[in-house]
């Protein structure tokens, strides 16, 4: 994908049902210097058109949509391997954590509360501008050689992960679904990081940092927790397990490459 400079460069496609939302959003994007815009009204009609999806293309959408979801819409993109890497963007007054939480697995760049400002669309934007244009300079020692450890439930966020980190020249990725699943790999294999989610089945991301700072061979390691979690006290007792850092979901991927490049030069 060729790299986008710009916001100028974006082609977004906006999914909106309300006329009056989508003419104000789409005011707001042109103000931003968003020159090509389309907009549809459902779900069905965004998959069509993203069949022509081209570079520099983020998705804009809505969570309720007349025909599906915003999350059943995002969950579509990420299982067609031609639309898994298109940025999304999530605009809805949604609160509920659990009707939120598909979007935040699913690797979406952000989601912006309503009602919001043209400077929060705009944020918006720039970290959908960041995900397509990856740096070319990280000052990373000897990246290419690093090994590191992915362990996530979602396969979208893997995915979303995975994409980051071959950005930044890391080839040696290995990926497991839960904790449980991480032990046994950590005890046969040396890794440089470790990237984990903290809501998980058989072992979450507190128990799998617990292990490693107290039980495993490689208690040093850096460990990066990429989560949801908003329970203050839960992220309390992640830092108090000796996690090395903790960034939310949706992540900006600026942020991400900066805390991993934080975390590995400790």
């Amino acid at each position: 994908m060729a790299l986008t400079t710009s916001l100028a460069d974006l082609v977004v496609l906006l999914v909106e049902p309300s006329q009056m939302q989508a003419h104000l959003v789409e005011r707001m994007l042109t103000n931003q210097g968003v020159r090509r815009i389309t907009i549809v009204a459902n779900g069905s009609a965004a998959m069509i058109a993203l069949q022509d999806a081209t570079d520099g293309q983020v998705v804009i959408s809505s969570l309720y949509l007349p025909d599906m979801a915003g999350t059943e819409l995002v969950a579509a993109m990420r299982d067609d391997p031609a639309l898994e890497s298109v940025p999304f963007i999530l605009v809805s007054s949604e609160t509920r954590p659990q009707v939120l939480e598909p979007v935040r697995q699913s690797g979406a760049c952000a989601i912006v509360a309503k009602p919001f400002t043209e400077q929060q669309l705009s944020r918006a934007l720039y970290a959908a501008a960041d995900y397509l244009n990856p740096p070319q300079d990280i000052d990373l020692a000897e990246i290419e050689g690093l090994r590191v450890l992915v362990v996530d439930d979602s396969l979208a966020s893997r995915h979303h992960l995975r994409r980051l980190l071959e950005e930044l020249g890391i080839e040696r990725i290995t990926e497991c679904v839960d904790g449980r699943q991480a032990v046994a790999v950590l005890q046969e294999s040396m890794f440089d990081l470790v990237i984990t989610d903290y809501n998980m089945p058989e072992m979450d991301g507190r128990e799998l940092t617990e292990y490693i700072r107290t039980q495993s061979w490689q208690a040093e390691v850096p460990v990066l927790m990429v989560t949801s979690e908003q329970n203050m006290g839960r992220l309390a007792a992640v830092e108090r397990a000796g996690v090395s850092a903790i960034c939310d979901k949706p992540f900006e991927a600026s942020n991400i490459r900066r805390l991993i490049s934080d975390a590995l030069q400790r």
